[in-house]
């Protein structure tokens, strides 16, 4: 906590006798800092260490191979599905690890999630959140213009959705998320946009995807616009609203 961030040392309840650290921390800056004077070297000696951390796949694999080398099994596991589905323990996890860690892990993370994915070999966890984070942020900005554009042209918006979301214009965005209060299944837009996935979550992540985009030689048109105009949106602060809130903007 010295550094802003905890970290949760449990043994797992999942699996009897497995000791296992699992951290959900910021950024990778701090994942970095805190294995490397935290946990390797401290937690039990054989642990399982599981990073869900949102980061950059770079540092995912560093902090993995020097907790490999110090004798230490490790994974890379983000999330997907937001504070409902913690709440629910339904989240997503997208797992990067060799086979053998990824046996050990499982139990654990099936324990909180409804959907446990090996993706690969470390730092295949990020790589899956960051392109998955970025074609949400691309389809949320799409649905929100859709709403608003339906609007201006005299449709109402439940109409709208009745439509498109039974047609080929249907994406989560739109029917678990719908950013038009009043339609769809409950989301924050019923709530003011309070809670949900932050903006300023969705534009770290959209920042990770360009980075990664950069070094891989990637081409990212949408993904670099979505940045940009989610980079405008939490610049005019609007960071702690529900990434759906950009409709506002249209």
């Amino acid at each position: 906590k010295g550094n802003g961030c905890e970290v949760f040392t449990t043994v797992a309840e999942a699996v009897e006798g497995v000791d296992a650290v699992v951290s959900m921390l910021p950024n990778g800056a701090i994942v970095d800092s805190v294995y490397a004077k935290d946990v390797i070297g401290k937690a039990p000696e054989g642990a399982i260490l599981l990073d869900c951390s949102t980061i950059d796949v770079a540092t995912a694999r560093k902090v993995g191979e020097a907790a490999t080398a110090a004798g230490y099994g490790m994974v890379d596991a983000p999330v997907s599905g937001g504070i409902a589905a913690a709440n629910a323990g339904t989240l997503t996890f997208m797992v990067g690890g060799s086979d053998s860690d990824f046996a050990r892990s499982e139990p654990i993370l099936a324990a909180m999630g409804k959907a446990v994915i090996h993706a690969g070999a470390l730092g295949a966890g990020q790589a899956a959140k960051i392109c998955n984070n970025m074609l949400l942020g691309i389809h949320m900005i799409g649905t929100c213009e859709a709403f608003a554009m339906a609007r201006k042209l005299g449709l109402d918006p439940q109409k709208f959705y009745d439509i498109s979301s039974v047609s080929s214009g249907q994406n989560w965005s739109m029917t678990s998320y719908c950013p038009v209060p009043g339609v769809g299944p409950t989301s924050p837009s019923d709530n003011g946009y309070q809670g949900g996935f932050a903006t300023a979550l969705m534009l770290k992540d959209l920042k990770l995807a360009m980075e990664a985009a950069r070094s891989s030689g990637a081409i990212v048109e949408m993904g670099e616009r979505a940045k940009e105009l989610y980079e405008a949106f939490a610049d005019a602060g609007n960071g702690g609203l529900d990434f759906s809130a950009i409709i506002k903007t249209l």
